[in-house]
């Protein structure tokens, strides 16, 4: 039945600065003059073809809920047909009134006349799924009246606490999304297809990636990218470098792969994100580029490396205590307006729950990291979400790795995610050296995949750069090149790694591991210069550089990660 309007000579009275407004018995608040939205003829007619058609029950109940019915006659009458249902027992019109009977609710729906009369209605089920979503649109109208009119009483109330009221608000909107619209199931032989396209397409590609790259080699070898609809989980203590590996993966995915991605900061202001982009991707220190203290050389390379930058496709949120409506209202605005790949959340204990949980720490984060996960799904991207590590990481002995009992606030998280990783520097905690082969830790990091749903767990180790606040690739020697230097030296093509994921090489991917220790490949972006750790015990293979065309007064040290073999003997083509 179409919403009706009641004719009446009163006109809404103003009372204390406010409209008064009138509760239906249905518990819904309207102005005085209208009645809800209803489809009453639709609801008789779905609950005659549930009782002339059993399998209409078997296609329509998981869908339609007893509080959709508009009419608390008709909600008993479907209570008593889905108990039926439920116990196995035939549904018809007898069966139906002798339930009500027996429950002393038969003469309140009308009497057994009455039921007899539903079936009158309609001739089959042939049109009751297209008649639930009548009644399910109704419902959803009548609830979204309800909060609207719950909204504008409180908002008159003087005592009303506007964020609250806010997040009240937010909260029910929700709750009728979530509530209303389930996906259905998938027969096995369309996802049977659909898994095998999707084979199909990763095989296409030159990478053979399914996923979303990071931009660190061994990271991506042993995830294969980050898939979609995954919840990935990032955990460390404060001061581990979080915010800086998910900007380092941030940066390798929407600068080197060309893939949209979205940076939700709650902890810094997007200039300062920003700011720690630029300082990585230009390699001047942070702290120079908050006091614009730098060298001509420095102004030259900022100049450059921010054009990358400044053509990415990284779109940067900074609002603070963010919440899950805002956050699925964003990110789907952001998948439909630039088909974002992934989402980046800094951190996960800054964000705020509903209203309900007040108080309640543990179920709020409990309830964010549940919804994450739905998020992840419904857009079909993976989402990473940064957390905090708690103290009990602090207290353990040994070597301080940590381990899933210490996510902070909510056992929940390790459940939701399809990866849980860790960032482990043992510098941080002033291990030097490695108790077992003992080299040195210093700079140093490693990922510490702890769960892994669909993969193999294990460790990958990275370079902490501490001046650029930035994660590298550790040891490009065989990913540098297709097959690698061998130990003399020889062999391998070239290889296809970005330029600041393994090494900050202008040349993109090209350096490798000498024999002796070279320590990493190149590090400047013109393109000469070893930056190396230990020095080649022999000679080292020379390259062609155009830092030998450098004026006079330009030294050296003028060019980060350049510097002087410790021993052997170097070709003077080596800008050294």
């Amino acid at each position: 039945m179409a919403e009706e309007t009641v004719k009446t000579n009163r006109r809404p009275q103003v009372t204390a600065g406010r409209l008064t407004i009138a509760q239906t018995a249905a518990g819904v608040m309207l102005e005085e003059g209208k009645l809800p939205p209803q489809a009453v003829e639709v609801e008789q007619a779905v609950l005659g073809a549930l009782m002339l058609d059993a399998n209409v029950l078997s296609e329509i109940v998981d869908t339609l809920k007893t509080k959709y019915f508009y009419k608390p006659e008709h909600q008993k009458i479907y209570q008593a047909i889905t108990e039926l249902f439920s116990s196995s027992q035939p549904v018809d019109i007898l069966t139906v009134a002798q339930a009500l009977k027996a429950k002393g609710e038969l003469e309140l729906v009308g009497g057994a006349y009455y039921i007899s009369s539903l079936t009158n209605r309609v001739s089959s089920g042939a049109h009751a799924e297209a008649h639930v979503k009548i009644i399910q649109q109704k419902y959803i109208q009548r609830e979204l009246i309800r909060i609207g009119g719950s909204i504008v009483k409180d908002a008159y109330e003087d005592t009303t606490d506007v964020l609250e009221l806010l997040d009240t608000a937010e909260g029910q909107l929700l709750n009728i999304s979530e509530d209303n619209f389930r996906s259905d199931y998938i027969d096995m032989q369309t996802l049977v297809k659909q898994a095998i396209q999707e084979v199909e397409e990763v095989a296409k590609l030159e990478d053979k990636m399914s996923g979303v790259p990071s931009g660190f080699v061994e990271l991506d070898r042993m995830t294969n990218g980050w898939q979609k609809g995954n919840l990935l989980i990032v955990a460390a203590r404060p001061g581990m470098g979080k915010t800086a590996f998910a900007l380092t993966m941030a940066r390798n995915i929407a600068v080197e792969f060309k893939q949209p991605v979205a940076f939700f900061s709650l902890e810094m202001s997007a200039i300062e994100v920003v700011s720690r982009l630029i300082s990585s991707e230009a390699l001047v220190k942070g702290e120079k580029l908050k006091k614009g203290n730098l060298t001509e050389t420095e102004w030259s390379q900022l100049h450059t490396k921010v054009d990358s930058l400044a053509g990415a496709p990284l779109f940067i949120d900074e609002t603070p205590a963010l919440t899950m409506f805002e956050l699925r209202a964003k990110c789907r605005r952001l998948k439909m307006q630039h088909n974002i790949g992934m989402v980046m959340i800094d951190y996960l204990q800054l964000m705020r729950g509903g209203s309900e949980y007040k108080g309640n720490r543990e179920q709020e984060i409990s309830q964010i990291s549940r919804q994450l996960k739905g998020l992840a799904k419904e857009l079909r991207i993976p989402i990473m979400a940064l957390s905090q590590l708690s103290r009990q990481v602090e207290t353990r002995g040994g070597d301080k790795k940590p381990q899933l009992s210490d996510l902070r606030e909510s056992g929940a998280i390790e459940q939701d995610a399809d990866m849980v990783m860790f960032i482990y520097r043992p510098e941080y905690y002033k291990i030097l050296e490695d108790p077992e082969s003992h080299e040195s830790t210093v700079g140093k990091a490693f990922i510490l995949i702890e769960k892994h749903r669909s993969g193999s767990t294990g460790q990958v180790r990275l370079r902490w750069v501490k001046d650029y606040a930035k994660f590298e690739n550790d040891d490009v020697s065989a990913d540098g090149f297709a097959g690698g230097f061998g130990g003399d030296g020889t062999g391998g093509g070239f290889g296809n790694i970005p330029g600041n994921t393994g090494f900050d090489s202008g040349m993109g991917g090209f350096g490798g591991g000498f024999d002796g220790g070279m320590g990493g490949g190149f590090s400047q972006p013109a393109g000469g210069g070893f930056g190396h750790a230990g020095g080649a015990p022999g000679t080292v293979i020379t390259m062609p550089s155009k830092m030998n065309d450098m004026p006079p007064a330009m030294r050296p040290d003028d060019f980060p990660g350049a510097g002087m073999p410790s021993s052997g003997s170097a070709d003077t083509d080596v800008p050294f």
